[in-house]
């Protein structure tokens, strides 16, 4: 099985996002699939300028020349696609939105996939409430869940108050972290052996790490420190 994650976050490894894709990734390396990750930081990609070239011009072929060159064909190889980002306010980051208009030279008229594709998203937020995911949610299910380009959406990894996860790592509160963390693991395992996620694993990554007054209470606490820290 052949995997292609993007990590959309522009903090990379360091960002909460990580904290998921990760080990995600992990467990599917684990079960046998061949993994390619790459960073939207780290790739030059420009917004796709619509001329729609790659159907009638120049059918399948993208005329811009950047990094998008050398992910299209990772992306007609791949048997699974996982799309990792935070949500900030109105959905993905920019650039991986970027990323996701440039697959359109892969669906031109006339061609369709040779093989049925996967898709995967991985997302985390600050916010306590799981719902600031369903707008992402329901533009995924809307690309990917249907027969007309041959794919399927597997599943949805989706971690919400991700950053009171590295403030309970700080603390020294690991135990709830890491029971997160070995669900996003397995989740990983059970996609390449049965080829969907289970909604049981994937209630456990989103689970509640602690009430929601006690959550925004301590988002409050930490924003005022952060304040004084800066002289703002």
């Amino acid at each position: 099985m052949k995997v292609l994650a993007i990590n959309g976050s522009p903090h990379m490894d360091e960002g909460n996002t990580a904290m998921i894709l990760n080990p995600f990734l992990e467990g599917m390396r684990e079960a046998g699939a061949d993994v390619d990750l790459f960073y939207t930081k780290k790739l030059n990609i420009g917004p796709c300028n619509g001329d729609m070239s790659c159907w009638f011009k120049n059918p399948g072929q993208c005329g811009q020349k950047d990094d998008m060159q050398i992910l299209l064909p990772k992306f007609k190889d791949a048997d699974v696609i996982v799309w990792a980002s935070p949500v900030y306010y109105a959905g993905i980051t920019g650039p991986l939105k970027n990323l996701m208009d440039r697959q359109l030279p892969l669906h031109f008229i006339g061609e369709a996939r040779s093989k049925k594709v996967k898709a995967v998203l991985v997302s985390t937020c600050g916010d306590w409430e799981l719902s600031m995911f369903d707008p992402l949610l329901v533009q995924m299910k809307a690309i990917y869940d249907h027969t007309e380009t041959n794919s399927e959406f597997a599943g949805a990894l989706l971690r919400p108050m991700a950053e009171g996860m590295k403030e309970m790592v700080k603390s020294g509160e690991t135990k709830k972290v890491d029971e997160v963390t070995q669900a996003a693991k397995e989740a990983g395992r059970q996609l390449v052996k049965e080829g969907r996620i289970s909604d049981e694993i994937q209630k456990k990554v989103s689970r509640e790490l602690m009430p929601r007054e006690a959550y925004y209470k301590a988002a409050r606490e930490m924003m005022d420190q952060l304040k004084k820290s800066t002289g703002l």
